[in-house]
Order: C-alpha cells, then structure tokens, then sequence
C-alpha cells in the first residue's frame, strides 16, 4: 500500500533529504520546508521504501501538494 505525503502550508522547497529507493521509519526527515525564513522538517509519517519524490529543491508547494509517495512495509 502507498502512503502519499502532503505539504502542510505553502513553503519553498529547500532541501531534499531522502530520494526514491532510501527506506525510511516515522519521523525521518524526507524535505525541508522554508517558510518566512523558518525551516521546517517534512517526516515520513509510515515505514517504507520511498516509491517517488514529486518535488525539487527549488519548488513551491501549496498545501496538500504531494512531497513523496512511499510503499508501505
């Protein structure tokens, strides 16, 4: 099954942490949102392996825009 994280306010994107194929456990940092000078972490809600990432640094996300899909194990 596939876990779809969201963005939660309208933020640029930062970094990238995490990419397609890196296992992940709740709480890992997968982006990092810049939002009005504060940084914000964006953690895997699930464990899994990271199916797609669907932003870039550099993207503005709006909230509820898909950051990363991940399957669940």
């Amino acid at each position: 099954m596939s876990h779809v994280v969201m963005a939660e306010m309208v933020a640029s994107v930062f970094q990238i942490v995490a990419e397609a194929g890196d296992a992940v456990e709740p709480n890992d940092t997968l982006v990092i949102l810049e939002s009005m000078k504060m940084e914000i972490p964006v953690l895997a809600e699930v464990a899994g392996v990271i199916k797609e990432m669907t932003v870039i640094e550099g993207d503005v996300v709006n909230e509820g825009d898909s950051i990363a899909v991940i399957d669940e194990t």
